[in-house]
């Protein structure tokens, strides 16, 4: 196995949320894959309320334990894919404010974006580019976008078509590579 760890980050804690079925497709995928270790953090299981931290993440200086225990668990990893749904045009709350806790964690990084939504959630994609720039979180060029409309049965049951398969490899590719170059500006 390689040393290279990579999470997937579940952006929705919605009841009913669709985002559970494409990140454990994305992992499915990933686990298919020799060059790096993934493993799915789904945001549900690090329940953080709006931002309570009173000194800017950019200092590290952290008070609520709840903070603390997501820092950890982002330390861990060289590099991330999102998996985001689409709500007005943007990512969803809860993921924004989980990536809005941190900083140095997320540094020197790479991150790759999957997104779903009824055009396909390439809005929310192109906010968390925004975003990750600002965090000094290198992101790929290749992303994957499912549409509601195409990729699940009565908007509710994921069914991506095979078409999506080559853009997944490319995407892990370049996912895999930025991490493992990045390691070395980390060190």
């Amino acid at each position: 196995m390689s040393d290279l760890k990579l999470a997937i980050i579940l952006g929705s804690t919605r009841p009913g949320r669709n985002g559970e079925a494409v990140a454990n497709w994305v992992l499915a995928k990933a686990k298919e894959r020799t060059n790096a270790d993934y493993e799915l953090v789904d945001l549900l299981d690090y329940p953080l309320p709006h931002l309570d931290e009173a000194v800017p993440a950019s200092r590290g200086a952290y008070a609520g334990e709840h903070t603390k225990a997501w820092s950890a668990k982002i330390k861990e990893f060289d590099g991330y894919v999102f998996v985001t749904p689409e709500y007005n045009h943007s990512t969803s709350g809860v993921l924004k404010n989980a990536i809005d806790y941190l900083y140095a964690e997320w540094n020197n990084k790479a991150a790759a974006f999957v997104s779903y939504g009824s055009l396909g959630g390439t809005r929310a994609i192109e906010h968390l580019r925004a975003i990750s720039s600002e965090l000094q979180l290198a992101h790929v060029r290749q992303q994957l976008s499912f549409s509601l409309l195409t990729d699940f049965e009565n908007f509710s049951v994921f069914k991506p078509s095979v078409t999506h398969d080559h853009a997944t490899s490319v995407l892990f590719d370049q996912l895999e590579s930025w991490a493992g170059a990045l390691k070395s500006v980390r060190s």
